[in-house]
């Protein structure tokens, strides 16, 4: 793993990592007014005055996004190849219409994963860290901190398994990795501690913080809801290796106070210098990634109206959304044109310095204690109603409001259809119908119900493909098509289960990644399960 200082450089209220020059500042600050101070700060003279920008940064990297701004390379593709490349394609959100794409059929690329990686530790984790050194002494400012920390770190032990965490960014000629299990149960803390200190906070606002934190500028309740509703995401989690645990951290995280409303949602503001990268890489006019064979059944099949919020029609097919196959290659009779794309209205490319990052939204919450209520945890409501609350949020969120359509929506009866490219299917030898085969109107039987949950989550969590991936492998929920011409022998055409670690580290850290594949319970491959996927 690559190691890296202490040290930042002074630039107007910006942050500064090893061998890179960001800005974050909250406000009006442009990379082309930015010039380097020659002088360099060591970590034991960061002061309050270093909290904005540092943290500014470390929110922007922990989303896994980089700067596209010229001359700064940090850069959008780490999003590309760590996100859509990744969990946006496992999780059928994305397909790819680029036969070199080789993780849409269960394949890995050494290169791809390792930026997500570095990226990562070099800058995300710096930042924080060096969040934490300037705001000493601030213990408001730091349950933010310890909160945004969790956010960070469980999706990257949710790809891998056991990762560094505790030695994580502070040198040394070789860096341990943590199990996930040690991990979950720090978080766990942290996020207990914070929302404790939080709850107590003479101030609504964290003023360091003002006009540097894009996601809730400071504002300590929403930080402290968002603590809680991710309590909850990680509780569910850990359900079935810790059922006792899961339970009184969801409940004690309901009680404490969860988002109930789309305000409450967590968001990254995007700007000119730092851009919603999903915006640069989908789309027609992007990397070659499209609407899938899994949405279109759903979607199509419930005539739900985020469809036509989401994607746009195939081009060469009238106002038909066909959905392209994850796994299958591209050839003369099938050209991007022949596939839906996202909707450039919502994801276009000039939408990309003013649509804001999903980070977590209210609905999943409102799924989550569904979810609990059917376990018989005390959520503060039936599980009905909670399941039907997280639908009209999700629809809310998207810009349907029609109080109408949502309750025909909610009510609807009809069922997933096969997909327009459903021969593709057959004639690889797996079944054309559709994986899905409960309503949206709630079911009568609990088995039911679990799924019709899962399935309203995955739309909801749309277009944040991580979490969405998490949960999959958690439930074991079968509503995604198989894979088409799967190049992994071991996972086969169904869910990835974890990726692997990087060449780089098994030669750089080699003792740590030994010791870590040992916590695995299983080979370094993409087939073993997480600490948590025990079914």
């Amino acid at each position: 793993m690559k190691k890296y200082s202490k040290k930042i450089n002074l630039i107007k209220k910006a942050a500064v990592l090893p061998g890179l020059i960001i800005v974050l500042s909250g406000c009006t600050s442009d990379f082309d007014d930015i010039n380097t101070n020659p002088n360099a700060i060591t970590a034991d003279k960061l002061d309050e005055s270093f909290v904005g920008p540092a943290f500014a940064n470390a929110l922007y990297k922990g989303t896994h996004n980089g700067s596209s701004v010229a001359g700064i390379h940090d850069d959008h593709g780490t999003y590309g190849l760590i996100t859509m490349l990744h969990s946006m394609l496992f999780v059928h959100y994305q397909s790819s219409t680029d036969n070199n794409w080789v993780t849409d059929r269960n394949g890995i690329n050494d290169g791809w994963r390792a930026r997500g990686w570095l990226r990562f530790y070099t800058q995300a984790v710096t930042s924080l860290n060096n969040t934490y050194i300037a705001g000493k002494g601030n213990k408001e400012l730091v349950a933010i901190l310890d909160i945004w920390k969790v956010y960070m770190y469980h999706k990257v032990t949710d790809h891998w398994g056991s990762v560094p965490y505790t030695k994580a960014g502070i040198g040394g000629a070789s860096v341990p990795y943590d199990t996930q299990e040690f991990m979950y149960n720090d978080f766990f803390k942290l996020l207990t501690k914070a929302n404790t200190t939080l709850s107590a906070a003479s101030k609504n606002t964290i003023d360091p913080f003002v006009g540097f934190d894009r996601v809730f500028d400071g504002n300590v309740d929403k930080w402290r809801r968002f603590g809680n509703s991710l309590r909850l995401r990680l509780a569910l989690r850990i359900v079935d290796v810790n059922k006792a645990k899961a339970k009184t951290e969801a409940e004690a995280a309901v009680a404490a106070g969860v988002m109930e409303s789309n305000d409450y949602s967590a968001y990254y503001k995007t700007s000119a210098n730092t851009n919603n990268n999903l915006l640069l890489i989908t789309g027609r006019g992007g990397w070659g990634f499209h609407m899938t064979a899994s949405m279109e059944s759903i979607l199509e099949g419930y005539k739900d109206p985020r469809l036509k919020v989401w994607f746009s029609p195939a081009k060469n097919s009238g106002d038909v959304f066909v959905g392209k196959p994850n796994g299958a290659p591209m050839s003369d009779k099938l050209t991007r044109d022949d596939v839906a794309a996202t909707n450039d209205d919502t994801f276009g490319s000039a939408l990309q310095a003013t649509k804001p990052i999903e980070i977590m939204m209210a609905a999943e919450s409102y799924f989550n204690r569904a979810e609990g209520a059917l376990n018989a945890w005390n959520m503060g409501d039936n599980a009905r109603k909670l399941y039907e609350t997280g639908i009209a949020l999700s629809m809310n969120q998207w810009g349907i409001t029609d109080r109408s359509a949502i309750k025909a929506y909610v009510e609807g009866v009809t069922l997933p259809v096969a997909p327009d490219l459903a021969s593709m299917y057959t004639e690889a030898g797996f079944s054309a119908a559709p994986p899905v085969k409960v309503p949206v109107a709630w079911a009568a039987g609990e088995a039911e119900q679990r799924i019709q949950i899962t399935v309203q989550k995955y739309l909801a969590l749309f277009p944040e493909p991580m979490e969405a991936w998490a949960d999959l492998r958690r439930t074991d929920a079968d509503i995604l098509y198989p894979v088409l011409n799967s190049l992994d022998t071991e996972v086969g055409s169904k869910l990835m289960k974890r990726i692997t670690y990087l060449p780089n580290e098994y030669s750089t850290n080699a003792d740590a990644v030994k010791a870590a594949i040992q916590t695995l319970g299983g080979p370094d491959n993409q087939a073993t399960r997480l600490w948590w996927d025990v079914k």
